[in-house]
């Protein structure tokens, strides 16, 4: 695998992680909450005018972009393991940016996920 391809395979990854931040951060939002509190059809509306959203969504899109181009050079087999890699990058925003707390337990397993990631990687 070359250079690029991996540095593109791990920028999609990294992306979509960002919009996954993102995204959380908009519906933690008071008036998205409290939306969500009332029902579907206000909460689709509030999502519609809520920046944090579209910012997320227009962030996973490229990210979907990126990923196709990904796709045409190296095998699905190769390329998919690396999504395991978001695990990671989403436990550190949640840990580093929302305060989450995060247990031994998963962060056990994310250390299993990336040690399957770099086999895979090394196959290729």
């Amino acid at each position: 695998m070359s250079f690029l391809v991996l540095s593109l395979i791990l920028l999609t990854v990294f992306a979509s992680a960002c919009a996954q931040l993102v995204l959380k951060l908009g519906v933690a939002d008071q008036k998205m909450q409290a939306a969500m509190q009332s029902g579907i059809y206000e909460s689709a509306l509030a999502a519609l005018f809520s920046p944090f959203i579209w910012f997320g969504l227009i962030i996973y899109a490229l990210s979907v972009v990126l990923w196709l181009w990904v796709l045409s050079k190296v095998d699905l087999s190769v390329a998919y393991p690396f999504v395991g890699i978001g695990f990671v990058v989403t436990m550190l925003f949640g840990i580093l940016l929302l305060n989450e707390n995060v247990t031994p337990m998963r962060i056990i397993g994310t250390v299993l996920i990336v040690g399957g990631c770099v086999l895979v990687g090394r196959s290729a």
